[in-house]
């Protein structure tokens, strides 16, 4: 069993910069590939990045690839996106989410545990 629990988000400016967290419970932690997703308002749920159970792969989708940048200290179980250039149509709440086997292909019934969310507003 793992929980995630994220943090970070907030309101920002355009071209403005965030970092998120997703802190996880559970020794198993590290087994994990990590993944985080976002949902605008009125919008299905959409696959953001992944980060392999190691860190040594990780996967962006286009909008956000220079932009964007996923991480993972397992020592602190903990997975973080930093988020830069921030543009309007990032406005969303953000998930993270856990799943055994690292995928590029992002769906989410490939996660097998989700966090509450943390919303990121940016404003022009």
């Amino acid at each position: 069993q793992v929980q995630l629990v994220e943090s970070g988000g907030g309101l920002v400016q355009v071209g403005g910069s965030l970092r998120l967290s997703c802190a996880a419970s559970g020794r198993t932690f590290s087994q994990y590939a990590m993944g985080w997703f976002r949902q605008a308002p009125g919008k299905e749920r959409e696959f953001v990045s992944v980060i392999s159970w190691s860190g040594g792969r990780t996967y962006y989708v286009d909008s956000v690839k220079g932009r964007f940048t996923i991480s993972r200290d397992n020592a602190k179980n903990t997975v973080y996106l930093q988020m830069n250039s921030l543009k309007p149509e990032d406005t969303a709440v953000y998930y993270c989410a856990a799943t055994l086997y690292y995928s590029t292909r992002g769906r989410n019934d490939e996660y097998d545990y989700w966090g509450q969310g943390t919303q990121v507003t940016v404003s022009s």
